[in-house]
């Protein structure tokens, strides 16, 4: 794990690994969403493994097709 400052960061754990499941039709995915310009946060952020932030990524898109998400704010 990274230091910083002496003390260590807790590492992220992907919530959809953990057992949560995500559809486009949840409020939740506006947690991977930034509040500025409505763009998708990068894993780094979200704390997802790779496979579920692209899964996560084509939920948001689905979401924003069918208006449930604004493209932009």
């Amino acid at each position: 794990m990274a230091e910083f400052n002496g003390f260590r960061k807790k590492k992220k754990v992907c919530q959809i690994c953990a057992g949560k499941t995500i559809t486009y039709k949840d409020e939740i995915l506006k947690k991977y969403v930034s509040n500025e310009k409505s763009r998708i946060l990068p894993r780094r952020a979200t704390g997802c493994c790779a496979e579920h932030q692209r899964y996560i990524a084509g939920e948001i898109k689905k979401a924003r097709f069918m208006a449930l998400l604004p493209y932009t704010d």
